[in-house]
């Protein structure tokens, strides 16, 4: 692990628009604002720069796609270098004609793109047709060393999987960011509303725990349609911070735009690790069937 800092996170929770372009603009008055605040690695909600399009399979909706290094990232790299600060940037990426996916991107201090992760866990689900748009990740988990410690980023469907947030805290990620897109379908909100957020706020602390790391979570809020024959998605916002021992320390609200700031100190990391030593205790001669689909008898 580098070297114990501390420094600021600030997750930026917000409504997103109709405009592509406009919501960008939107992005970066967030993003100076959240740096004038005293946040240091600031992190915008999943595919921040459209409405969630994945509600429906639209082969029109992939003119959306930029490339990186793009327009997007030419913007929050100008703010980057002139504030100090770190950006994570979710963004729906043209790789090539047919190759699309849904990539974060990771600008350093200096206004430079430090590198890309792209999201491995494609969702398929109602309203959540991602497996339409995405081409699953091929980049492995990543660490990006920056001047304000060692962060990793993971996607919204990744944040269900241990696997991945261990292989990101194993290339040694203090803070592993989950830029965000989720939320209720309407119909099922009371009935299932409760038990959903719960086990997505659950899983997360798992993973703060399990690895001795600290979480971001930085989620969208406000209802939104593709069309207006269907319910739409109600986005819960909720973006939150845990640390290490899976304590939230910073949580926003459900419904509100925010600047959500909390602070990363990976000296509690080293404190939490001595005292619950997960990492020392893995028996990793006994895991050589985990990547097996199922273990069948």
């Amino acid at each position: 692990m580098e070297q114990s800092v501390k420094f600021t996170a600030g997750l930026i929770q917000l409504k997103i628009e109709n405009d592509p372009h406009h919501n960008l603009e939107k992005a970066a008055e967030w993003v100076i604002k959240a740096a004038d605040s005293g946040a240091e690695v600031i992190c915008l909600p999943e595919l921040f720069r459209s409405r969630y399009f994945c509600q429906k399979e639209d082969i029109d909706l992939f003119n959306l796609a930029e490339k990186i290094p793009g327009p997007s990232t030419e913007r929050l790299c100008r703010i980057a270098k002139d504030k100090n600060i770190i950006i994570i940037a979710s963004l729906f990426e043209k790789r090539a004609a047919g190759i699309y996916h849904n990539t974060a991107a990771v600008i350093d201090n200096k206004g430079q793109l430090a590198g890309i992760y792209r999201k491995m866990h494609i969702p398929d689900d109602p309203a959540y047709y991602e497996k339409f748009y995405f081409t699953p990740g091929d980049l492995g988990y990543k660490n990006f060393n920056t001047d304000f410690g060692n962060i990793g980023t993971l996607i919204c469907w990744d944040q269900w999987y241990p696997e991945g947030a261990r292989l990101t805290a194993l290339k040694g990620a203090s803070v592993i960011f989950y830029p965000t897109a989720i939320g209720w379908h309407p119909y099922e909100k009371k009935e299932h509303g409760k038990p959903q957020f719960e086990s997505w706020q659950t899983v997360q602390r798992g993973h703060a725990i399990a690895n001795g790391v600290y979480v971001a979570a930085v989620n969208r809020v406000g209802l939104e349609k593709m069309d207006e024959s269907s319910a739409g998605i109600e986005f819960w916002g909720s973006s939150f911070v845990a640390d290490p021992q899976g304590v939230i320390i910073a949580q926003a609200s459900a419904d509100k735009e925010e600047i959500l700031l909390a602070e990363i100190d990976t000296s509690r990391i080293e404190y939490i690790r001595r005292n619950w030593p997960f990492l020392r205790d893995r028996r990793v001669d006994s895991y050589s069937d985990i990547d097996k689909r199922f273990l069948d008898e």
